[in-house]
């Protein structure tokens, strides 16, 4: 197995913001880690695919998803031990994982996938389609959003993961994400 693919013990809750492209979990990631003085895992596919695209205005392929799920965990384990109480992560590996096979009919490398399932995280907040789409260099998708929340929801019933939808105005996802990661503070001391 691919132990670079394995998270690292850590004393934080891990809470995973999880759903198609443009949702909104970026800004909401940034939201909840100022509130709880916390640092946030950004996307680390983002910046690969963004360097990959304006060096020679390629794709993703997978050759890339192993060096992305590489550094998504590398900056996560680091990050885990810098964290006040509670870890936001942007993305993880099971995100990889969904794209991986909707890019790559059915494919997913099997380090990606038995890592996806291995690492733990206390709770998902799976991103409703129901934001304005904004378009940049790495979206594509804009009209298959239905069908990529369908995707994501299906992979956290599959897997069994506790998982909360959020849906509305930014401050209302924030809300009701603040009020659930309260509690899990709370039954944690």
């Amino acid at each position: 197995m691919e132990k670079a693919l394995e998270q690292q013990p850590a004393n934080c809750i891990r809470v995973v913001l999880f759903g198609p492209e443009s949702t909104g979990k970026t800004t909401l990631s940034t939201a909840l880690a100022k509130h709880y003085n916390t640092v946030f895992v950004p996307e680390y596919a983002r910046e690969y695919l963004q360097k990959k695209w304006d060096q020679k205005k390629a794709i993703c392929s997978k050759e890339d998803l192993v060096p992305i799920a590489k550094g998504q965990i590398k900056l996560e384990n680091e990050l885990a031990q810098k964290a006040n109480k509670v870890l936001i992560c942007d993305t993880d590996l099971l995100q990889t994982k969904v794209y991986s096979e909707v890019y790559f009919d059915g494919f997913c490398d099997s380090n990606i996938e038995f890592y996806s399932k291995k690492n733990h995280y206390d709770l998902y907040f799976l991103c409703e389609i129901d934001v304005p789409w904004v378009e940049d260099d790495l979206r594509d998708k804009p009209n298959e959003r239905k069908f990529m929340f369908n995707r994501f929801e299906l992979e956290l019933k599959k897997q069994k993961l506790p998982y909360i939808k959020l849906n509305g105005s930014h401050n209302h996802r924030l809300s009701t994400a603040l009020a659930y990661i309260d509690k899990l503070i709370g039954s944690k001391n």
